[in-house]
């Protein structure tokens, strides 16, 4: 079985990859972008000071936004293009 099967009973099915670009809030209420295939796996990463080390210094993180993306290609565009934007432009994505 590759990594991207599951086996559901006696079948082998193909797993869907679900790609996301995140924003979190950090505590010092900077904001800080990434992109992740689990999002809550990443977050809690982030809340053990293991996900990056932007916010290793500045937990607890919270997530405020999230998109998906159809894979690790336009995640990554769309995670710089975010990075690119100003953080009032930031803060109008998140609200």
């Amino acid at each position: 079985m590759s990594v991207n099967e599951l086996e559901y009973g006696d079948k082998k099915v193909k797993k869907e990859n679900h790609f996301y670009v995140y924003i979190l809030r950090c505590a010092d209420n900077t904001l800080y972008t990434g992109w992740t295939v689990n999002l809550a796996a990443r977050v809690a990463r982030h809340n053990t000071g293991k996900g990056a080390k932007y916010t290793r210094s500045r937990l607890p993180v919270i997530l405020v936004y999230h998109e998906e993306c159809a894979d690790e290609k336009s995640a990554r565009r769309r995670e710089l293009a975010i990075k690119r934007l100003t953080r009032a432009e930031k803060l109008d994505l998140v609200d």
